[in-house]
């Protein structure tokens, strides 16, 4: 479960402060962000268990430039070294599969009480799947209708 809470000014002008994947974490991070602004709108992506352990799982990195590859999603040319430079590459320990694991479950077991906390207050908006191109619409309709479109100066 990925949390994105969204606030908006008194005037919904087009502000949006604290769009943030994966934040708050915990429930202490929520009552902090409380004191910030009023969310008016959580979406909560329910991913299963596997697939975001699959995918984070095959994260590897250029450790010079920072460059990240996905071995599933956006793989360099030739498997283990960097596209750019013909180094290495290498995976971080806490994106090995054992890590990615303990990490998820830890995070599941924080954001409980935060996903309760703004289903409580009626303001949390929760889709499901594994692929972005199918939930993705879902959560534009939904944003669609909540914030106004950003107009250009020439439109305003």
């Amino acid at each position: 479960v990925w949390l994105h809470p969204c606030c908006f000014p008194a005037s919904h002008s087009n502000f949006c402060p604290a769009a943030r994947a994966g934040f708050p974490r915990t429930l202490g991070q929520a009552k902090a962000l409380d004191g910030i602004c009023e969310l008016d709108l959580v979406i909560s992506l329910n991913i299963p268990f596997e697939t975001l352990k699959d995918r984070l799982s095959a994260r590897w990195v250029h450790p010079a430039s920072g460059r990240v590859y996905n071995m599933d999603f956006n793989p360099p040319h030739i498997q283990g070294v960097d596209d750019l430079t013909g180094e290495p590459l290498v995976q971080r320990e806490d994106d090995r599969p054992e890590a990615v694991a303990a990490r998820l479950r830890k995070y599941k077991d924080a954001a409980k009480p935060v996903i309760e906390l703004y289903k409580s207050r009626g303001i949390l908006h929760s889709f499901s799947g594994t692929e972005t191109n199918k939930i993705w619409p879902y959560v534009y309709t939904l944003l669609s209708s909540r914030i106004p479109p950003v107009l250009s100066d020439e439109e305003h």
